[in-house]
């Protein structure tokens, strides 16, 4: 395998990306890099610190300050683990009240601009990782070795959040997150800065009937080949 090896992949809410990302990356013995859970802890620590979402200025000098870094994997199918100023807040960005917000960090281009120069170096430092996100294999990584854009339908996607809420004990109904999620879907979509969308040559994967373990063996299947024939 070559001495660096950028992977990116791409994706909807609820596509699988972040537990399919960890596991590849656990599976190659490379870095992950849950880029997500960048924007979602920069929330959390301004809705703690009670920094109005609207103040770009006290964002912008929140991010510039503070050290959000990956803690290492949670295990099973969790998605890996991140510390805010050495604090492990993995479970707290993972609540409704900081998805519902999480947009308004993620949307603007100063904030993104800072976040993805912190990807960049980390991607630098690490040396080989798979990364994770909705703008990983267009702005981030541009040059990635391989990129991927998981998809899946609607109402699946829908049900996965609904479960991972659940097993972090928030109870949740199915509609309401599936209102949420299209609301998303819409505005990643349409976003000016890093858009959600599928890289050019990006290699997409159909989710929807697929459990994790077979898009893990697909994707790791498709590097090493790759790799040999490269």
């Amino acid at each position: 395998m070559k001495k660096r090896l950028i992977i990116t992949i791409d994706g909807p809410a609820g596509s699988g990306k972040s537990t399919v990302a960890a596991q590849l990356a656990r599976r190659l013995g490379i870095t992950y890099l849950d880029t997500g859970a960048m924007y979602r802890a920069l929330t959390w620590a301004a809705l703690e610190r009670k920094i109005c979402l609207d103040d770009a200025s006290a964002l912008k000098r929140l991010a510039q300050e503070s050290c959000i870094e990956p803690a290492g994997p949670a295990g099973g199918d969790s998605p890996s683990r991140i510390r805010f100023d050495g604090r492990d807040i993995t479970s707290e960005i993972r609540s409704p009240e900081v998805t519902d917000h999480s947009h308004k960090i993620a949307d603007q281009p100063e904030i993104r601009a800072i976040l993805v120069e912190q990807q960049q170096r980390i991607g630098r430092t690490v040396g080989s990782l798979v990364t994770e996100g909705r703008d990983q294999g267009t702005v981030v990584f541009p040059d990635a070795d391989f990129k991927f854009y998981l998809d899946a339908s609607e109402k699946c996607r829908a049900q996965r959040r609904v479960e991972q809420l659940k097993t972090n004990g928030t109870e949740v109904g199915f509609d309401e997150i599936l209102s949420t999620q299209q609301q998303r879907d819409k505005r990643d979509s349409a976003r000016a800065v890093g858009p959600l969308k599928i890289p050019p040559d990006g290699h997409v994967i159909e989710t929807t009937e697929m459990d994790i373990e077979q898009v893990v063996e697909t994707l790791y299947n498709f590097v090493i080949v790759e790799e040999r024939e490269g």
